[in-house]
């Protein structure tokens, strides 16, 4: 089988319920400050360099409930996820951890390192890593490569170090 796709840019699929900041992150990662943005009927994808020698294309896909069913289509050729949670949204977690869990089934998916982004912790009222965590199941995640990190898409808060460790998970998977 062999590594994935080791000759060009490693592609990590950004994924999340909608309004949960993806598109903000991204474009944050792209111009280095938020843009306003509308929903994402599609994707979205930009190439970000990390450092001298490693860059990554990230894809931004829709999240509205009626677009979950094509995530499955952008999984050819990635090398990680990234998954998105508002962790000002409480009410909405299950809702994400059933997103999460469903995807993560999919047989293309076995294997790939996750990195959850619990974003907007400069809110007041954000959940804790910890709570989130045990919302979407991580702990019980085997077979996976995860970790778990705050930042806050607006402010470009922790994403940098988060792409980072992507970039290590992938390069260890």
């Amino acid at each position: 089988m062999g590594a994935r796709n080791s000759h060009r840019t490693p592609q990590v699929l950004i994924l999340g319920l909608d309004s949960a900041g993806k598109t903000t992150l991204l474009s944050y990662l792209l111009t280095g400050h938020p843009m306003a943005t509308s929903p994402t009927i599609g994707f979205n994808v930009g190439s970000i360099d990390l450092d001298k020698k490693n860059s990554l294309t990230l894809w931004d896909v829709g999240g509205q409930r009626t677009l979950r069913k094509n995530w499955k289509y952008y999984i050819d050729d990635v090398q990680a996820l990234v998954f998105v949670v508002d962790s000002t949204d409480k009410e909405r977690l299950p809702e994400a951890a059933k997103a999460l869990k469903r995807f993560l089934s999919e047989d293309k998916v076995e294997g790939l390192p996750l990195m959850v982004l619990a974003n907007k912790k400069d809110k007041p009222n954000s959940m804790s890593i910890r709570e989130i965590s045990d919302q979407l199941n991580l702990p019980k995640l085997e077979d996976r490569d995860w970790q778990i990190q705050a930042c806050s898409a607006e402010k470009g808060l922790g994403l940098s170090q988060a792409f980072t460790s992507v970039n290590k998970m992938i390069k260890k998977n």
